[in-house]
Parts: structure tokens; C-alpha cells; sequence
């Protein structure tokens, strides 16, 4: 199997991969679509290929075009299955977009309104579980859990059916839990046509719906979809009846400085920042609103460390609401993303550092791009959905690990350089 995923932004793509990797297919990830189809995959055996997109939050049409596009240039690169990766807490609006994407790639993947797309957005690795169609964060219904008040897509509802059939004029099913427990033929047997999600509380039951979208593949266009739970099931799958290419070791990068990027507003990043032991230095919007200054003042300081393998953090004033009550919560996200992503430049090429910890969505996206990252070779992982990789910055070699802002312990940020290539 060759799996070609769209993920609708950088760290879960790196999420996904990691585990994939883990799981046996060597995996890369594609910041952005290429103009071309790339050589994205084994010439000798299955992978995995991710174009990481930044359409979470995107405007609909402009994330169904975009994901298009990608789901397009995976065929040409010879993807054998489509896998559409959103994030496990299913972050969505009634607008979308995980249904408006999911239109859109089962539209790629036969485009006589044949496809189905099944899915779930259950990790349990991560604490993300789905039952009676009901999402779970860490035991919690998503509805009461930290999601609720998330300042782009607050989720006010933990039933998937419920949130997902505004976003999309197919039907929505649901095939649950007790099904699962009767196996692949079951599940398989469920699935109706447009949208169907599938309860999964264990590893087990994501590899029985693995085994399930693999059969209804023989039958019909299958469009797969979820977290990055069910797509290590099919890797799992794939490794198991596929000849796979060995994975290439990753090459070490020579440490000559160490970075930690955290821009994310998430309660796990907060408790990562929090236990961190090392320097510190404070990002806040409304300086950086008020002139360069205060950009200036973060590269002075960096360029003054004497010992830049030891890691330091650079991380968002603790005050996000009174920051975005000034400024705006749009303007002043954008202010931090441009402000650590000016940084990583300037440490990678003007300072030598070799090693970045990004946490953030949009800070990851902001960071590869400045740096003009277009592409990862995924390595070995610091924590579940956290892997290390390796690229290219303008002819310099750095590794980076890009971090979701809800992955990783309390000691990740201490701890995450000792599996680092």
C-alpha cells in the first residue's frame, strides 16, 4: 500500500507520519503541494506520503481547493490509498472543514459520486477515543473538556454525527461500537454510502477497521480519514501483506545549538513551559505591535548566550486574553507566528543552530516556512505523534520536531533532545 494523506496542518502531519514510521512504512511529509508530483514514495515497496496544508481554519473554499490539489498530486505520485488527517478532537466549525475536505477528496478519488470516506478520529495512544459516536478527551467528553473553549473552533457538542452533518450535504452514519467487537465484516458490512464514522476505544478495534476499509476498498473507492489512530492501523496492515522498503536511518545532525519555539495557547504546551528548567525569554503582542524593538531585544539575546547547546525557550506571554483583547485575537497570533519564525531564521542561519522544538500548529507553519522547509524525513519519536525530522534550510541540515500544542508530557521540552538525530 502506498498511503497519500492531506493533513490540514503541519504537526499532524508530523503526527501522523511518526506513527506511521513507527508502524513500519517509511513516511514523508510535503509542506505544501508541489507544482509536480514528487518522488514521494518507495520505488521498491509501500510508504507513506503527507502534504501538510494549513486549512483548519481556512476559509472553505479555499481549503477544498487546496486539499484538491494535494489529494491530485498523490495520485500522480502513485498513492494507493487516500487518507484524509484531521486532528483528533475533530476541530471543526459548522462550516467545516473536515466535511467540505472529505466532499472534496472522495470527489478526487471517483468522480462519478461513487467514494465513501470512513473514518474516526479515536487515538487512543493519546487519550482520543469515540463511543455511541461520542468523542473523548482523555475520559472527558469532548464538549467538557479544554476543547470547549478553544479560540478558533470551541467544540460545544461531543457527538461526531451531530457536528459533522452540517458541514456536508452527504449522509452521515455511524457504525458503533457493539459492531465493532463483531469484527472487520461487520464493520464493512455498516457502511453506508457519503460519511461514515466508527467507534474505537483500543488498537484493536482500529485494526478491525483497518481490515474493514482495506476489504470495502476491493469494492468500491474507499476515501479513509480521522486521526492519526487509523492510519497507523493501516501501516500496521500494509507492513503485514505489502513488501516495504526498508526505512533509510536519518542522518545525524551535528548539535551547534538548541531552540524551543512554543507559541501555542494549549493547556499541555502551558505545562510543558511551565516545567521547562532551563533560559527563558518572553514573547509579548502588544510590544511587538508598539515597533521592532522588541524583536530586536529576543535576537540580541539570543546572540549573546555563550552556551547555545543548552536549550532555551522562547515562548508567547502567559497573558494571551489580555493581549488579544488589545490587539485582536487574529493580529495578535499573527504578530507571534511572524515574530518566532523571523527568530528561527535568524538562529538557524545567522547563529548556526542545528536543533528546533516548534509547538504549535501555526507556529510549525510559520517556522517551516520561513525557514523554506519544503519537505521532512521523519524519524524516531520523542512521545507519541511527536516525531523528529530532518531538512533542508536553504543548504543547511537541521532537525526539527514540530509539536501539536495537546501532545507531549509536562517534561517533553527537557527531555526531548536525547532521541533527537
Amino acid at each position: 500500500m502506498r498511503l497519500g494523506a492531506v493533513a490540514d496542518d503541519v504537526t499532524g502531519a508530523c503526527d501522523l507520519a511518526g506513527r506511521v514510521a513507527e508502524a513500519g512504512l517509511p513516511a514523508t511529509v510535503l509542506l505544501g503541494t508541489p507544482s509536480e508530483a514528487p518522488e514521494a514514495f518507495p520505488a521498491d515497496g509501500a510508504g507513506c506520503a503527507v502534504v501538510a496544508l494549513k486549512i483548519r481554519t481556512a476559509p472553505v473554499a479555499e481549503a477544498v481547493a487546496a486539499a484538491t490539489d494535494a489529494a491530485r498530486l498523490l495520485h500522480a505520485a502513485g498513492a494507493t490509498q487516500l487518507y484524509q488527517k484531521y486532528c483528533s478532537t475533530f476541530d471543526s466549525t459548522a462550516r467545516g472543514n473536515i466535511g467540505p475536505v472529505a466532499d472534496a477528496l472522495a470527489g478526487v478519488a471517483a468522480a462519478d459520486g461513487t467514494a465513501v470516506t470512513v473514518g474516526t478520529p479515536a487515538t487512543p495512544g493519546s487519550g482520543r477515543t469515540q463511543y455511541q459516536g461520542n468523542l473523548f478527551v482523555d475520559g472527558v467528553p469532548l464538549a467538557e473538556s479544554p476543547m470547549r473553549d478553544h479560540p478558533l473552533t470551541p467544540m460545544r457538542d461531543s457527538d461526531l454525527v451531530r457536528l459533522l452533518r452540517p458541514q456536508t450535504g452527504r449522509p452521515v452514519g455511524l457504525v458503533r461500537w457493539q459492531d465493532v467487537q463483531r469484527g472487520s465484516d461487520a464493520i464493512a458490512a455498516a457502511v453506508g454510502d457519503g460519511h461514515t464514522l466508527v467507534d474505537a476505544l483500543t488498537e484493536a478495534d482500529l485494526d478491525a477497521i483497518a481490515r474493514a476499509m482495506l476489504q470495502l476498498a476491493d469494492e468500491r473507492p474507499v476515501v479513509a480519514g480521522g486521526g492519526a489512530g487509523v492510519a497507523t492501523a493501516l501501516a500496521r496492515a500494509a507492513a503485514d501483506t505489502s513488501a516495504v522498503a526498508p526505512a533509510s536511518a536519518l542522518p545525524t545532525v551535528p548539535v551547534t545549538g538548541r531552540l524551543i519555539l512554543a507559541g501555542s495557547a494549549s493547556a499541555a504546551t502551558h505545562g510543558q513551559i511551565g516545567a521547562f528548567p532551563g533560559e527563558r525569554l518572553v514573547l509579548d503582542p502588544v510590544e511587538l505591535a508598539a515597533g521592532p524593538s522588541a524583536l530586536d531585544r529576543l535576537r540580541d539575546a539570543l546572540a549573546a548566550r555563550t552556551d547555545r547547546l543548552a536549550p532555551i525557550l522562547i515562548h508567547a506571554s502567559p497573558d494571551v486574553a489580555a493581549a488579544q483583547g488589545e490587539l485582536g485575537a487574529e493580529r495578535a497570533a499573527t504578530l507571534l507566528e511572524n515574530a518566532l519564525s523571523a527568530l528561527a531564521a535568524f538562529a538557524v542561519h545567522e547563529l548556526g543552530v542545528s536543533h528546533l522544538l516548534v509547538a504549535g500548529g501555526e507556529t510549525s507553519g510559520a517556522v517551516t516556512a520561513g525557514l523554506g522547509i519544503d519537505r521532512l524525513r521523519i524519524g524516531s519519536q520523542a512521545a507519541p505523534g511527536v516525531p523528529w525530522a530532518v531538512a533542508d534550510s536553504a543548504g543547511r541540515t537541521v532537525a526539527v520536531l514540530l509539536k501539536s500544542g495537546n501532545f507531549g508530557g509536562p517534561g517533553l521540552f527537557a527531555d526531548a533532545w536525547e532521541v533527537a538525530p
